[in-house]
């Protein structure tokens, strides 16, 4: 089955987040409130010589400002509890299609 062109919305391009300089604009632009200062913690804290957790850390807030970014991933993020823990009982007893 193929979607109609009305059902998909435009994911804007994302920024470029290569260096820790161009995460730190981007999560400024387009991070959820407090992201950037949480990033700076991390990154403080962090032992720049274990590039795994430097990397895991990067990973991480890439990831949020690409999510924040694709509408259908922000509204995943947005719903409540409630509707998730409803949809996942319906699946659970065999109701979901």
């Amino acid at each position: 089955m193929t979607a109609h062109p009305a059902e998909h919305k435009a994911v804007p391009e994302p920024p470029p987040m290569r260096t820790l300089r161009e995460l730190r604009t981007a999560l400024r632009a387009h991070g959820h409130p407090g992201d950037l200062e949480q990033f700076e913690e991390e990154v403080d804290t962090a032992d720049l010589d274990d590039l795994t957790t430097v990397r895991r850390i990067t990973q991480r807030y890439r990831h949020r400002v690409l999510l924040r970014l694709d509408p259908v991933g922000s509204a995943a993020v947005a719903r409540p509890i409630e509707d998730i823990t409803d949809e996942l009982r319906r699946k659970l007893a065999g109701g979901a299609r």
